[in-house]
């Protein structure tokens, strides 16, 4: 399972062997634990990747053999893809933009969209360093 953490600077990303029926039990047991509301629904996530990554090419490809259509990678410009996955939402109100989105996808899907956007980060930090 992914799990995207949206906040105010961009969002980070874990890959978690738990399965996201636990992860939204256990954000319910704690939202009622300290008296917090929370919102959970079905819904989409998008994020941009660079399209000079290397491991862009098995992503793409992972998409296209995807049967459940929860991937689905298109050009954004001459620089980047969005790529946007299909998973649930959980945050503490529905109109914000903080909170935390899962999905589950195959390994494979999961294996290369992890390492793509670690490659992705790498090259940020690499050009921060350089201006």
């Amino acid at each position: 399972m992914l799990k995207f953490i949206y906040t105010e600077t961009g969002f980070n990303l874990e890959r978690l062997p738990d399965s996201i029926e636990e992860i939204v039990a256990t954000r319910v047991v704690v939202a009622m634990r300290v008296g917090q509301s929370i919102e959970i629904a079905p819904s989409s996530a998008s994020f941009l990747l660079p399209v000079d990554l290397p491991g862009l090419k098995f992503l793409e490809a992972e998409a296209l053999n995807d049967p459940s259509e929860m991937i689905s990678i298109c050009v954004a410009d001459r620089e980047y893809v969005e790529v946007s996955l299909t998973g649930t939402w959980i945050s503490t109100d529905s109109q914000n933009d903080f909170g935390v989105f899962v999905t589950a996808l195959s390994d494979r899907a999961e294996f290369y969209i992890l390492k793509c956007s670690e490659e992705a980060n790498a090259g940020v930090s690499l050009l921060k360093e350089v201006d």
